[in-house]
């Protein structure tokens, strides 16, 4: 079936058969019996699962996928309607190819009953950009509504405060309290619109080589020490990640962050936080601040073994004031996504009972970058 011969010609280069054409899509194509023993696998999929065609062959498909995987619902769904089922999105997550969102289309082989091609891509990185060039324009906007703030807000408070002490001087024991009162909330939203001005831009990002390990570590330290010391932390690190090109202050503060965030998501009992870092074959993408491209392979993921992230904000969890907090004010994931974005990087998040997972795409440094 895979080796027909397109025949256009005497001419040998017009001479094509299958498996060239099928080794030149971009997507992973692999075909399987009706028992899920794999009988096809293009290019791709040598790269999307990290291993050689010949060694795939003859395999059942769960040497390569978990069991549970959603990819085996769709074969089962296709065999059942005998038609095209395609899904958007969906994660696949194995030891062997780490974790990657695929558009995944299942077809029936209609020639050979039970044999299902399975069409999977990689989620184009546009998704990606378009969701960050998003969260950069809503921490302008914080940034714009902070500076309004700062002058039509604060000013007013501090007249306000000062004359809450003023009347706390002749107030009597029960009055007291409500001059107390005044004072404190006056103080809080404060703090309040002093948090939100660190949105503003202030100037160009000065970016070096930065171990990104150190970072890790040092977040580990401060967060073992305090609040995470309820929670157990695995650390999955490659040692032969290169440096990342960042300013190691502001990406301190991004993982503090999210290990925080997953510290309190964790349950009190067998609270887990897992600290991952891979090299992945990277994107080239815009820097801000830089007229140049640069790569971005490097991966890290903090995840924890909480309840997961309520459906109804996931598509707003890096836009500013959205939080699933009491107390909280819904600035910390909003920071996090503003900094990743100056640093010409990407952060995504996948959420679901028991398991909700950030993962940070940066570009490495190399010695041909100058710092800034």
């Amino acid at each position: 079936m895979l080796e027909r011969v397109v025949d256009r010609g005497d001419t040998p280069n017009q001479r094509l058969n299958s498996d060239q054409l099928l080794n030149a899509i971009t997507a992973a194509l692999i075909a399987i019996d009706e028992n899920n023993i794999i009988l096809y696998a293009n290019s791709a999929s040598e790269q999307l699962f990290r291993s050689s065609a010949e060694h795939m062959l003859e395999k059942p498909l769960t040497s390569f996928l978990p069991e549970d995987s959603p990819v085996f619902g769709l074969i089962t769904q296709v065999r059942a309607q005998r038609s095209v089922v395609s899904e958007y999105g969906l994660t696949l997550e194995t030891p062997r190819i780490g974790t990657n969102f695929m558009n995944i289309q299942a077809t029936p082989v209609v020639e050979q009953p039970g044999v299902v091609a399975l069409t999977l891509q990689q989620r184009s990185i546009a998704d990606k950009i378009d969701r960050q060039l998003t969260h950069l324009g809503a921490a302008r906007s914080v940034s714009a509504m902070a500076a309004m703030l700062a002058h039509e807000v604060k000013n007013p408070l501090s007249g306000i405060r000062g004359a809450a002490q003023l009347l706390e001087q002749n107030a009597s024991d029960a009055d007291q309290p409500l001059t107390q009162l005044i004072r404190d909330e006056s103080d809080r939203i404060c703090n309040l619109v002093d948090r939100m001005g660190v949105f503003s831009d202030t100037g160009p990002l000065k970016r070096e080589a930065v171990n990104i390990h150190q970072v890790l570590d040092r977040v580990h330290k401060l967060a073992k020490n305090g609040f995470g010391s309820h929670v157990s932390f695995v650390n999955d690190f490659d040692p032969s990640l290169p440096a990342v090109l960042g300013n190691r202050d502001q990406l301190v503060q991004v993982f503090l962050n999210l290990v925080k965030n997953a510290s309190e998501s964790a349950p009190e009992a067998n609270g887990k936080i897992t600290l991952a870092t891979t090299y992945q074959q990277g994107v080239r993408f815009a820097v801000p601040n830089s007229d140049k491209r640069v790569h971005l392979p490097l991966q890290i993921s903090v995840s924890d073994n909480g309840a997961g992230i309520p459906d109804d904000i996931k598509p707003y969890l890096f836009d500013p004031f959205v939080t699933s907090k009491p107390q909280g004010s819904g600035l910390g994931l909003a920071l996090v996504a503003k900094i990743i974005g100056d640093h010409g990087g990407v952060i995504e998040c996948d959420s679901k009972a028991n398991k909700t997972t950030f993962r940070v795409i940066l570009p490495m440094f190399t010695d041909s970058q100058i710092a800034k």
